[in-house]
């Protein structure tokens, strides 16, 4: 079965987004190899707001091979053509996705919501929360309220010369 893994920047206070929905806080560190995380990824899955902030941007972060799965209630598949848009059954599509043969892992890119919801739904593996030293007070969550209690496992912990620190957890599907 294909992994979904939940790679997101955090402030320490647990945000992924400032108030205004900005991510300028987080420090460009040439040591975060971006090239290595994408190696192991085919699938995008990310959120309306996530992907709308990405579309203002000069190039999504991921490359062109990558298959887009946006999740949203609003946005009219016709208008992006270069993605899917699933309006509906977040977690059915993911468990497909999940199931569908090959090696490359699936990027829940964000945000709070939709992770929360697949986590709710037993449709994430691993969470990867880099976490920024650096408190913003308020701003868009690292999960969304009502996320289920669920058990982590830590695999690995990675200290970066920024400060940064990424640490990596399964998590435990019994708990879910």
């Amino acid at each position: 079965m294909r992994q979904v893994r939940y790679n997101v920047a955090t402030s320490l206070d647990g945000y992924i987004a400032d108030a205004g929905g900005g991510f300028e806080w987080i420090p460009h560190d040439p040591a975060v190899d971006f090239a290595a995380i994408f190696a192991r990824v085919d699938t995008i899955l990310i959120g309306r707001r996530s992907f709308e902030m990405v579309q203002e941007g000069s190039a999504p972060p991921w490359g062109r091979n990558m298959r887009v799965y946006v999740f949203s209630r609003t946005l009219r598949p016709e208008a992006y053509p270069d993605v899917t848009v699933v309006g509906e059954n977040a977690a059915t599509q993911v468990a497909a996705l999940r199931n569908e043969p090959g090696g490359g892992d699936i990027w829940l890119f964000g945000g709070g919501q939709l992770f929360s919801g697949l986590l709710g739904a037993g449709q994430v593996d691993r969470v990867e929360a880099t976490i920024v030293p650096v408190l913003l007070g308020g701003g868009v969550p690292l999960a969304a309220s009502g996320v289920p209690l669920t058990s982590l496992r830590l695999l690995d912990t990675y200290r970066y010369p920024s400060g940064m620190v990424t640490l990596t957890y399964a998590v435990d599907q019994r708990a879910v």
